[in-house]
């Protein structure tokens, strides 16, 4: 492997220097700045070899480097040890970031390249500075990789499928309309879009062209008489084609979505540039007007409709006889049969599989034991999987696409006796996820107000969890969906600071991490939800919809409230209520032990 990883990273740099490029840019991207990325995107996979699913590589003439985060340094070590690349420690101290490295490598003159397509706006943007302040360049418009990539997969055309209303909710014209009267009071003219979540929200199809999440790889132009939809012909099918003409959506090839931008002259385009890839960026034409905003399609199908929000339900029915099924086969079998993290993740989505109208995991599974479960994003592989044993926690966060919705849950679970230390950090968990959970506002706040409600237990003694607290969850799309979310600071770009609006879908999983020990989240997914009304103005609460226990044999009692313990004993109220009929013999007879009042 090292000589062919050594053999490409010298085949690039012959095409680096065929173009004069100094500093080459390999992003774990794809053309739309989706978090997944299909077979045909793992340019950086093929040019280091490393296979995790984040990572940046930067090679010169002289070096070759890898940037990845903490999730993969055993696995990167462990990949790159033969071969000429450099492993950068992303956030480790002396390790420069990305841009510093090549602001000191980059000499007076030198070009900087990289693939516009997979690179978005404001790297590229911060790119061309550093190149500008060197009196270089940039060249933006071949992908170098693919020149040297000869068994490259094919872009995936995975058969498009159609949402059917009832599952929508709401029909592709009413869609499209919504969106329309969002152009006129903007007065833009086109509105382009290039995020497959949102163009899949919109003209109700889905897909499997990306891991994860069920979109198409497409580009979007609409103005007021036409909906234009750039798309793989080959993934259409009569069914489909059909249903566009219904719908007086007109498609193009794929790849025609750039010629059409170039030849956009004295418009204004309403375009979340942000959002958008450089290339897309920097074709448009100065006589045409941009307004840069939030895609009026983000908000729209933030807020989930009636029949979204129904489906969702039963979605989180199916899920929870899943999870909850999983955790009492733990409980059971613990100590008892070999367990490691990999084969608990994999029992997990075979009860998943079970189900009917499961499509597929909403995201890669993080099933991190003791000391693993400290690692916020771990992901276990074959480098780093440890067998389980009957002491500590499990650390499982995992969700699941159904025809009826999207799943985001994480259970930590007691596989045994524990400390007094573990069970004092898990209550103090359960008392933050609850206190956000019962909250009741004012219609207006956001997730930035309400964020301290979760934060104030580990806050009170001087502890914190680095991430948000929660972020919303797409209709049988991205299950990191935006604008809704819970973070105690905002995010420049991210709108988090958005009003909780009725409908929207938000997750509460708060945690805490002690290194070398264990790791503990709990998270649910919440509806926002109008309350009572009164003088005061319209006041606002949750409703949970995920159905799974918490796990009592974790809980010190004496450290919550009565109020506290009166939450958590309404919860799993809910949850027995919900799963009883379900379950039956020993596994009906844990679930009520396992939801027992307190």
């Amino acid at each position: 492997m090292s000589q062919t990883i050594d053999t490409r990273i010298q085949q690039l740099r012959e095409e680096m220097q065929k173009q004069n490029i100094a500093v080459y840019v390999v992003p774990t991207s794809d053309f739309h700045n989706s978090e997944y990325v299909g077979d045909h995107f793992k340019a950086r996979e093929f040019i280091t070899g490393f296979t995790g699913s984040a990572g940046i590589a930067v090679i010169t003439m002289e070096e070759a480097n890898l940037w990845t985060d903490g999730r993969y340094f055993l696995q990167a070590e462990d990949q790159l040890k033969d071969s000429c690349v450099i492993l950068r420690k992303m956030g480790e101290e002396g390790v420069p970031t990305i841009r510093e490295y090549i602001k000191n490598t980059l000499k007076e003159n030198e070009v900087i390249g990289f693939d516009g397509r997979v690179i978005d706006a404001n790297t590229g943007n911060a790119f061309a500075t550093i190149a500008s302040e060197k009196n270089g360049k940039l060249k933006v418009d071949e992908d170098l990789v693919g020149k040297i990539w000869t068994d490259r997969p094919e872009l995936s055309k995975a058969p498009v499928w159609i949402l059917e209303e009832k599952y929508s909710g709401m029909s592709t014209k009413d869609k499209l309309a919504k969106v329309r009267e969002a152009m006129a009071e903007k007065e833009a003219d086109v509105h382009l879009l290039t995020s497959l979540y949102d163009i899949a929200w919109l003209l109700n199809v889905r897909g499997d062209d990306i891991a994860c999440v069920p979109v198409v790889l497409s580009y979007l132009a609409l103005t007021a008489e036409s909906c234009i939809w750039f798309v793989q012909e080959e993934a259409l099918d009569e069914k489909v084609k059909a249903y566009l003409r219904e719908n007086a959506i007109e498609t193009r090839p794929y790849d025609d979505f750039y010629a059409y931008v170039e030849a956009l002259r004295d418009k204004t385009v309403l375009l979340n540039r942000d959002n958008a890839n450089y290339r897309t960026n920097t074709s448009i034409d100065d006589s045409v007007k941009v307004i840069s905003e939030l895609e009026p399609t983000t908000t729209l199908k933030a807020v989930k409709n009636e029949t979204e929000l129904a489906n969702n339900r039963k979605a989180h029915l199916k899920d929870g006889i899943a999870v909850t099924k999983f955790i009492y086969w733990m409980k059971k079998n613990i100590g008892k049969i070999p367990m490691t993290e990999i084969s608990a993740s994999d029992y997990l989505l075979s009860l998943r599989e079970q189900q009917e109208g499961f499509l597929g995991i909403s995201f890669d599974t993080i099933s991190g034991y003791a000391a693993h479960g400290a690692i916020v994003h771990y992901e276990a592989t074959p480098e780093t999987d440890i067998p389980l044993e009957p002491k500590s926690f499990l650390l499982v966060d995992s969700g699941g696409h159904y025809l009826e919705g999207t799943t985001d849950i994480t259970r930590t679970i007691a596989l045994g006796e524990l400390t007094a230390e573990e069970k004092e950090m898990y209550t103090r968990c359960m008392r933050s996820h609850m206190n956000l959970a019962n909250a009741k506002f004012l219609y207006g706040c956001s997730g930035i107000n309400l964020d301290i409600l979760a934060r104030a237990p580990f806050w009170e003694i001087g502890m914190d969890y680095n991430h948000g607290t929660g972020h919303g969850v797409g209709h049988i799309l991205n299950v990191h969906e935006g604008p809704n979310a819970f973070r105690w600071r905002t995010s420049p770009g991210r709108h988090e600071d958005s009003c909780l609006e009725a409908g929207m879908i938000t997750t509460d999983e708060p945690g805490i991490y002690l290194e070398g020990k264990f790791g503990i989240r709990l998270e649910n997914e919440l509806v926002c939800q109008k309350d009572e009304k009164n003088a005061y103005g319209q006041f606002m609460s949750f409703e949970s919809i995920t159905y799974v226990p918490f796990d009592l044999d974790a809980i010190d009692k004496a450290q919550m409230s009565e109020r506290e313990i009166g939450y958590l004993n309404a919860y799993h109220k809910m949850v027995y209520d919900k799963l009883a009929p379900y379950f039956e013999g020993d596994e009906l007879a844990w679930l009520k032990e396992a939801t027992r009042s307190i």
